[in-house]
């Protein structure tokens, strides 16, 4: 890892009881550091690291290699990762033949609303039709109430346009979406900690996250969410990159070459118009328009953002960079929420264009029944206030639902994979279904929407460390990093009277992954580390990702459906609320 990108005060010329307030200074003896001097264009932009030519000797490449596998290995590496985390997702996808928990909502959904623009109400045997005539069924006309908006549901359909009304149809998307994600956090992660290697751990982590992998391979909203947001992400971290070259290029470079900050410049530079940033508003939208916890995680995004320009602006030299920001910047930050309204209107527009007659979508003839006239009737069309009354209506039940479930959850016992929940679950007689015909008794089929063990419970120390890096060494990486998973963790805390699963932290699962990728960069050690300090911290790196690895294989049964001898099921219930 390259050092910390300081987003602390410590601009040139201040006498030394000026670079460091005086809350700071308390904070040295719980180990707080602040970043080094150096040029500030490496602090605004710091420079990617790059394997120690020790390693290239040792492996005796030669130095027109070694630039060509240092410049190819930012895309290499993560395409490989990619690749693997693709070819588990894909294999055998559509097994088990079934419909598997939420499918039997989200599958159907997805087929009426990329046919009929909303989703409808299906008869009680309709999945057993479904997969006896391989989806060739007669698609129902009567609307349905759902309780979440439509983008996921398209996103899904897409597949079942391509692929069929089938398992394999309606899984493909998450799938793709899925292995698409890996990609992505193995970038983000290179961009965040300047490292392909550290990037590249990330994306490996996700890869062999059984929760992630089970979330890949079946057809609920929730991994289209977390695509979402992971992709808002690293579009906002470039956004940010963007913003910092354009600030470094506008400072003043003194006679020894070395970029200098300046007040006035970092004071009134305008920044542009951000696309990154749109992007970002667009991708926010589309979450929102997927779950609605997609708001929280939104609206955490903007203010990380905007902390980030502040940061930018200080580093740079500015005086009042809360000021600069909010007088260049917060505009850009304020047209985030008009953007992800319209994005989250648009994703309602089947619905919007289905009959007001009442054969349309569900209360779509509302405002023109029951809730005819009125104040609001002389302001708004009649689609606009029906869908306001549905969408209040789906808010009075999301914080009602209290029903008990079997495997709801509270979010206190996320983090440490207290009640994974169960998809699917068969018995088959030895010799049948994929039961060993010497199995002696029964098999156990199962699908177990579970974290890594061994990765969710090194998560809760390296969040550990997450939290002590922001807080004590003002690394802006690992605010980041908790900011993501504070924003799709900690709402539920909000209702954990409601029926909440385990199942809803694969939103911020990319970040602890993150977070594990940063502490095995410090475990590792900084640049510059002796070769002695450098061997222990990489065996024992290595050491963890191998005891994952061997984590992943071990529960691969239960994450696919296979069929295993039941005391092979028992033997890997290491919790008494896993069964």
């Amino acid at each position: 890892m390259t050092s910390t990108a300081s987003s602390t005060d410590t601009r040139q010329g201040q006498a030394p009881h000026e670079q460091r307030p005086s809350w700071q200074q308390r904070l040295r003896r719980f180990g707080y550091a602040a970043g080094p001097r150096s040029d500030v264009r490496d602090r605004l932009v710091p420079p990617y690291a790059e394997p120690s030519p020790r390693l290239w000797a040792a492996l005796g490449l030669s130095p027109a290699l070694v630039d060509r596998v240092t410049r190819w290995s930012g895309w290499g590496g993560p395409l490989l990762v990619t690749l693997m985390a693709g070819v588990l997702r894909f294999y055998h996808l559509g097994s088990p033949k079934a419909v598997i928990f939420d499918e039997t909502y989200y599958a159907k959904d997805a087929w009426a609303l990329v046919h009929r623009g909303f989703e409808v109400n299906w008869d009680k045997n309709a999945n057993d039709l479904i997969l006896q005539h391989n989806g060739h069924v007669t698609i129902p006309s009567d609307a349905a109430y759902v309780v979440h908006p439509p983008v996921g549901k398209y996103v899904i359909g897409l597949g079942e346009l391509i692929f069929g009304f089938n398992p394999f149809g309606w899984r493909f998307m998450t799938a793709l979406l899925g292995t698409l994600a890996v990609l992505m956090l193995c970038r983000i992660g290179r961009r965040l900690f300047r490292s392909t290697f550290l990037g590249c751990v990330a994306g490996v982590l996700m890869s062999l996250d059984g929760l992630a992998f089970v979330m890949a391979r079946t057809s609920l909203l929730d991994g289209v969410l977390m695509f979402f947001v992971v992709a808002a992400f690293g579009c906002l971290l470039l956004d940010r990159d963007r913003a910092r070259e354009k600030l470094a290029a506008a400072l003043p470079v003194d006679a020894d070459g070395r970029v200098r900050p300046d007040a006035h410049t970092a004071d009134t530079l305008f920044l542009g118009l951000r696309p990154w940033r749109w992007a970002a508003c667009l991708l926010l939208g589309l979450a929102i328009g997927t779950k609605w916890n997609g708001l929280y995680i939104a609206a955490a995004f903007m203010v990380m953002t905007l902390l980030w320009d502040v940061g930018s602006r200080r580093v740079a030299g500015a005086r009042r960079p809360y000021v600069a920001a909010l007088k260049y910047d917060l505009f850009l930050v304020a047209l985030m929420v008009p953007v992800a309204i319209s994005v989250y209107l648009l994703s309602w527009l089947g619905w919007i264009l289905s009959p007001a007659n009442g054969t349309g979508g569900y209360f779509r003839n509302w405002a023109a029944t029951d809730g005819k006239g009125g104040f609001w009737s002389q302001f708004m069309p009649d689609w606009a206030r029906s869908l306001w009354h549905y969408e209040h209506e789906v808010y009075e039940f999301n914080v009602g639902l209290h029903s008990p479930h079997t495997y709801m959850s509270n979010p206190w016992s996320w983090l440490v994979d207290g009640r994974p929940v169960s998809y699917f679950y068969e018995s088959p007689s030895p010799g049948s279904d994929g039961c060993p015909a010497s199995a002696g008794e029964k098999c156990a089929r199962e699908v177990l929407a579970i974290g890594t063990p061994l990765l969710w419970w090194a998560a809760c120390f390296a969040l550990l460390y997450v939290l002590w890096r922001w807080a004590f060494r003002r690394d802006w990486r690992a605010g980041a990093i908790a900011c993501g998973v504070a924003a799709g963790y900690l709402p539920w805390f909000l209702y954990q009277d409601r029926t909440i699963f385990f199942f809803y932290s694969i939103v911020f699962l990319p970040f602890l992954c993150l977070a594990v990728a940063m502490l095995i960069g410090a475990l590792i050690g900084p640049p510059g580390s002796d070769d002695t300090r450098r061997v222990v911290g990489a065996v024992g790196a290595g050491v963890l990702m191998l005891l994952i690895t061997w984590n992943f294989i071990y529960f691969w049964p239960l994450y696919t459906g296979t069929a295993i001898p039941i005391d092979q099921w028992r033997s890997r219930m290491w919790l008494d609320t896993w069964v």
